[in-house]
């Protein structure tokens, strides 16, 4: 049945489902998995970078993190030709915001007009939609800190912590237990890097595939400032986390030993 409805996006099938809409977001699924946590202090991003080939020429700009204006960054899990497209449509109307109002456009703002040009995407034959989900991270004077989730139908919704991508379900477990909305960023720096290394499909994880960045609030004059980890940071933290799950795991043996 599903056969007859799934080949547009602009035809329900009789359970009133969009059957493209939904096959884009199970791409998003397929991805590499990006984590977003709201902290005291500041928000930490955090991406699996997916490493194709080693013949492959390193690349210059992140293929996971775009800044779209001085207070607003976003996260990619999905098709990074779909999300350049996205990404400059939101960069080009923040900037028109800016000269037209002479202030940063809202972090919402920035979310829902990238949402409602997904959106559009589902609704016109001939079109398919964006094969891409967002992770919003920005500061504005109306409501603070805010991270924002986008997907391909052109929903969004605000988070305190979340992951998208592969294994997000996994993800979303390991922040009921150990995420707290007090918690400084560098205490959730740990908890990301702990979610990817429980994630990701390596064995033997390195810096080269964690991509880790903090955006925080600058006290003397305001200003955002975006700061990513070199590889030397985020090993320390890799060292760190495999520690203590090594000693979890020892606890754990030890326990059933004694029954």
């Amino acid at each position: 049945m599903a056969r007859r409805y799934d080949q547009s996006t602009t035809t329900f099938s009789p359970e009133g489902r969009l059957h493209q809409v939904e096959y884009a977001i199970e791409a998003i699924n397929n991805a590499g998995t990006c984590v977003g946590l709201l902290s005291a202090d500041g928000i930490v991003l955090t991406a699996e970078r997916r490493v194709v080939s080693k013949l492959l020429a390193p690349s210059k700009t992140s293929e996971k993190t775009y800044t779209i204006d001085n207070h607003v960054v976003a996260l990619v899990a999905g098709l990074t030709a779909d999300a350049n497209i996205l990404i400059n449509q939101s960069r080009l109307g923040s900037q028109r915001y800016l000269y037209k109002y002479q202030e940063p456009m809202p972090v919402e703002q920035v979310v829902k007009s990238v949402c409602n040009y997904k959106q559009a995407y589902t609704q016109y034959g001939g079109l398919r939609p964006f094969g891409t989900a967002f992770l919003f991270a920005g500061w504005d004077s109306n409501f603070g800190f805010q991270l924002y989730q986008t997907d391909p139908s052109g929903n969004y919704s605000g988070w305190k912590a979340t992951v998208i991508g592969q294994n997000n379900q996994a993800g979303k477990s390991i922040l009921k237990t150990d995420y707290k909305p007090e918690n400084t960023v560098e205490q959730n720096l740990k908890v990301a890097v702990k979610i990817l290394l429980k994630t990701m499909d390596s064995t033997t994880p390195s810096p080269e595939r964690i991509e880790l960045s903090t955006l925080k609030r600058d006290e003397t004059d305001g200003s955002m400032v975006h700061y990513t980890l070199s590889d030397a940071e985020v090993r320390k933290f890799i060292d760190e986390i495999q520690k203590e799950i090594e000693e979890e795991q020892k606890k754990e043996q030890s326990s059933t030993g004694d029954i």
